[in-house]
């Protein structure tokens, strides 16, 4: 499977709006097997459900995000985590280890909605 996170520097970007930069990893067998960064603009969701789609991209992980953005974004079959923070390749490492994202990685004042089994 394959999952994007929205990235800024290192970290899950806690804006959706301001990330511009993509970490898109391919998970199998509780391991990642490839990782590369995408530029994006996400103020054009219909180009980032086209990327998306193109890479065969099932989840996407980010911060916080619209309620519009997101919705599009589940109408185009994407899973949504969001409200995540945190060092992304910590976040992926979890997420191909165990298949959720655990409640330290959500945001403060956020709860289990993104804690639900990826598989």
């Amino acid at each position: 499977m394959k999952i994007a996170i929205t990235t800024w520097g290192n970290r899950v970007s806690p804006v959706f709006d301001a990330a511009q930069t993509l970490l898109i990893a391919d998970i199998e067998n509780q391991s990642i097997h490839s990782k590369k960064y995408e530029s994006f603009k996400p103020d054009d969701i219909a180009a980032l459900v086209s990327l998306l789609n193109r890479e065969k991209v099932t989840a996407l992980v980010c911060g916080a995000i619209s309620e519009t953005y997101a919705t599009r974004l589940i109408e185009n079959r994407i899973r949504m985590f969001s409200f995540i923070t945190g060092n992304a390749m910590d976040v992926l490492e979890c997420l191909a280890a165990h298949h959720i994202i655990k409640p330290s990685f959500m945001m403060p004042g956020c709860t289990s909605a993104s804690a639900t089994p990826l598989a």
